[in-house]
């Protein structure tokens, strides 16, 4: 069930029920978002539509197309494959650093992040997925101790997490290969073995990458 949600703005307002629609594929990618149409709807006046446009489109979700108005992303076949690409450079190189430095306390981060992934997965909560999933990468960049390489991977995880929403086949599936992927990273880890622990984030990132499906169209908003 969806948690009640507190708003300070109507801008606010917009850009979290419309991420919210995004995320539970409400809406689709490449559907237009006309901000007349969004604005009625919604009962608001086109100017906090057009604040929570722009920001979505700063995360990614959204294209905003001069004279043709807002449309969500629609990443390419070709476009997610450069980006994994990148991202499998970039957690290769940080996960050997964090092998051979990672603390006890860093590793029980890693845990308890999958034990919440566990969580949001059950209950298909993939706002709450998407938070953890990303707080797990993240960790282990942290831990390589280099923070210019742990904020190229928060960048590229930002841009992966787009696909993650639009192409994730999360709500169709009982079980998520990605969680014992996870905990099998920490076991290389906490062995303090670089050569496993990449071998194991390479593997992990190339499934992720085949398990990206294309959706079906969808009707304009």
């Amino acid at each position: 069930m969806r948690e009640p949600r507190f708003y300070t703005t109507s801008a606010d307002y917009v850009y979290q029920d419309l991420r919210h629609r995004i995320i539970t594929k409400q809406l689709q990618p490449g559907q237009r978002l006309p901000e007349v149409n969004i604005a009625v709807q919604m009962g608001v006046s086109r100017t906090p539509v057009r604040e929570a446009l722009r920001r979505l489109a700063s995360e990614g979700l959204v294209s905003i197309i001069p004279n043709s108005g807002a449309r969500l992303a629609s990443p390419t076949q070709k476009e997610m494959e450069n980006a994994y690409v990148l991202r499998e450079h970039l957690e290769c190189l940080a996960i050997r650093l964090a092998a051979e430095r990672i603390t006890e306390r860093q590793l029980r981060r890693l845990e308890d992040s999958v034990l919440e992934e566990e969580r949001a997965f059950h209950e298909k909560n993939m706002e709450l997925y998407l938070e953890v999933n990303e707080n797990f990468h993240r960790a282990i960049a942290e831990a390589s101790g280099n923070r210019i390489l742990a904020e190229y991977v928060e960048n590229i995880l930002a841009r992966t997490n787009v696909y993650i929403v639009f192409y994730d086949p999360f709500y169709n599936i009982e079980t998520n290969p990605s969680i014992p992927q996870h905990r099998a990273i920490i076991g290389a880890l906490s062995e303090k073995s670089p050569e496993k622990a990449e071998a194991l984030m390479r593997e992990h990132l190339r499934f992720s990458m085949e398990d990206l499906q294309a959706p079906k169209d969808s009707p304009e908003f």
